[in-house]
């Protein structure tokens, strides 16, 4: 079989009792991904396994790195540059629709990842058997790039698994581990990694029953009336997290499941033509490219960073947590502050942090004790890197990095976790500026993404490069930045606060001012944002930068901070908050928010964007779009600030700032940089 047939992504192998053991190996790649020249061979294969009908088939992955990363998503952006997204679709179908086809035995062996694509080519098979590695994710993304999964997967996951749990995959995105999939019957059997290929052997061979419980379930909510009442239920729990306009594509997926019947083909067609439309919308192509902007950040800095130990100073929110962070990441962790009273609460959160993330206990202790207490400050000495978080105050940072230089390792980075200091400043009496530099992480560290790294004169390329690696250890996106007031995000993000303060202090409601950000797509109001972040935090940051950026401090900000109203943190701020969440008064029957609400929130901020830009905050706009994104949570689907801009039009915008700025006040000048936009 396949005698003198070479194939440059598939190893077939004949084995014992005539079962094909056929592995995936992408050529030139690390990962394996499903590019239409992959396809063809798989397609070439496939039809001589229905002529020489082995006994069985396996496929699995040839590489380390898991079972299938899914589609090529940059062939993917080509086929729609070219207009030929559709005939793409359609011919990953055909070949998955004749592997599902096969009178032979089929089963799929998945090992690590196993994502969009790759399930998809594991629902075309017979049967699926996963290893019970951690790595093993098994998952359909594809919501989270605007579309759905198009080569099958929404036509044979509802019939598989039942349409509660295919819909929960699929409109989510998330992924699940080995032995959830088997719970749900996605994957026949869960076996340990060493057992993998002989125990796919052997389902192949033998084959298996599903239980009838999971077939008679997948039966029943398919059935077409079953559809019909599960649809609508389906697009209410969509649109409390996402709006149609916004995030198409869920509707979509259910849309075309409850109207498609009948054979499975007609099915398939149906799947086709609504993700090739989905592939067509602003949507998907910006969050495409948000993919793409996220990629280039985990890449900056490469893997090698000489970093195990990690010391930090300063046992706040931020500084306990950064600590806790490092320590579920693996890393040697010494935690200092004055005394043992102020690390004994960061010591708690961390191990809440641990139960919550690792869920074993042997991996919780472990964790535990990389995570130590250090009073003293000896970690000092034995760390790579020191991260120094205590309050803002300049003299004491300085004078911490001078004790702190006495016992520095030779190639030991130093790093502030300042959020508005500049860097020159902190450095200025530092023997050896070369190695200090910002490490600005941000508030909940283990939900934000980004850490900025922030940049000063006499900062080396090589400390910046080993930042931004160790930021990928520790699975963060880091972004360069320049050491201006506010680096790239709070600068930003300030002037959309305090016009939301503005705002409410001329007594727009909170609600009306948070409803209007996110209808532009802001995931969080200002208002709210403004409570869970801190009143306190914000009045800080906004003093600093409302000097830089001669901006008005809001009326009523003061009166609240000393009535003790810091936000979320002691249960009231603008909102009341019980239970984490806050309670929004109803808006008074009848009343309707200014015109130009939103205008004046979200053109603050684009107006600082593209100050950004044009001052060289960051290197360029699509680092600047990735810092605000995953900053600050700024609409993905709009591809951010400067994509904004350039997609709704500069001198429109800039138009609009101009009619503001008339009658509002000066604050909503263009600032320079809009014309190089045009």
């Amino acid at each position: 079989m396949f005698d003198g047939l070479r194939f440059r992504h598939w190893r077939p192998e004949l084995r014992d009792g005539r079962v094909l053991l056929l592995q995936f190996d992408r050529a030139e790649s690390s990962v394996n991904t499903l590019a239409q020249e992959v396809l063809a061979e798989l397609e070439q294969i496939v039809e001589r396994i229905a002529i020489e009908k082995p006994k069985a088939v396996v496929i699995a992955s040839a590489k380390k790195a898991g079972f299938v990363a899914g589609a090529d998503i940059k062939e993917f952006v080509e086929f729609d540059q070219r207009g030929v997204v559709l005939e793409a679709i359609e011919y990953g179908q055909k070949v998955f629709q004749s592997l599902a086809e096969l009178s032979v035995p089929t089963v799929a062996a998945i090992d690590g990842h196993c994502m969009g694509g790759g399930t998809e080519l594991a629902l075309a098979c017979r049967y699926r058997i996963a290893s019970s590695s951690e790595s093993t994710r098994i998952g359909l993304p594809e919501v989270k790039l605007g579309i759905y999964p198009g080569w099958g997967g929404s036509v044979r996951l509802p019939h598989l698994v039942g349409t509660p749990a295919a819909m929960d995959m699929m409109l989510t995105g998330r992924t699940l581990s080995a032995s959830a999939a088997r719970a749900i019957g996605l994957v026949d059997k869960v076996v340990e990694p060493a057992l993998l290929l002989d125990s796919a052997i052997e389902l192949a061979k033998r084959g298996t029953t599903r239980p009838l419980k999971q077939r008679a379930t997948a039966w029943a909510t398919n059935l077409w009336p079953v559809r019909q009442a599960l649809a609508p239920m389906l697009a209410k729990q969509v649109a409390r997290k996402a709006k149609k306009d916004h995030y198409p594509a869920p509707y979509a997926l259910i849309e075309t499941w409850r109207r498609a019947g009948g054979p499975v083909r007609k099915r398939l067609k149906a799947e086709a033509r609504s993700v090739a439309k989905l592939a067509q919308t602003p949507t998907a192509r910006n969050l495409i490219r948000v993919f793409f902007l996220m990629d280039r950040l985990k890449n900056l800095g490469g893997k090698e960073h000489g970093i195990q130990h990690v010391h930090v100073v300063g046992a706040g929110v931020m500084g306990g947590d950064i600590a806790a962070w490092c320590a579920l990441r693996g890393f040697d962790v010494t935690l200092q502050d004055r005394e043992m009273k102020y690390i004994s609460p960061a010591l708690e959160r961390a191990g809440t942090l641990f139960e919550k993330k690792l869920k074993k206990s042997d991996k919780v202790s472990a964790a535990k004790a990389r995570l130590k207490a250090d009073v003293e400050g000896e970690g000092v000495a034995k760390s790579d890197l020191v991260i120094e978080a205590i309050f803002e105050n300049l003299e004491a940072k300085k004078s911490l990095y001078a004790n702190a230089e006495k016992s520095l390792k030779d190639d030991a980075l130093l790093t502030s976790n300042t959020s508005s200091i500049p860097l020159s400043d902190l450095a200025a009496e530092l023997s050896d500026k070369a190695r200090f530099a910002g490490l600005h992480y941000f508030n909940p560290v283990a939900m934000m993404p980004l850490v900025e790294i922030v940049r000063h004169a006499d900062m080396d390329a090589e400390t910046e490069r080993r930042l931004a690696a160790f930021c990928r250890a520790i699975d963060k996106l880091p972004v360069p930045v320049a050491g201006t007031p506010g680096f790239l995000v709070n600068r930003i993000l300030m002037p959309y606060l305090l016009e939301a303060m503005t705002c409410y202090s001329e007594g727009i409601p909170g609600p009306a001012i948070d409803k209007a950000a996110v209808s532009f797509g802001m995931p969080m109001g200002p208002i709210e944002l403004a409570d869970t972040v801190g009143l306190d935090v914000a009045a800080s940051v906004g003093k600093i930068l409302a000097d830089f950026l001669n901006l008005p401090i809001p009326n009523g900000l003061e009166s609240k901070l000393e009535a003790g109203k810091r936000g979320r943190k002691d249960g009231e701020g603008f909102y009341v908050w019980e239970d984490g969440k806050a309670k929004k008064p109803e808006l008074p029957e009848g009343y309707t928010a200014p015109e130009d609400l939103q205008d004046r929130l979200v053109l603050a901020l684009l107006n600082e964007a593209v100050a950004c830009l044009h001052e060289g905050v960051v290197a360029d706009a699509d680092l600047l779009d990735a810092g605000v994104i995953f900053g600050t949570g700024f609409a993905p689907f709009r591809g951010g600030p400067i994509e904004y801009i350039k997609t709704a039009g500069p001198a429109k915008l800039k138009a609009r700032l101009e009619t503001l700025a008339k009658r509002h006040g000066p604050r909503f000048e263009p600032r320079p940089g809009w014309d190089a936009l045009g």
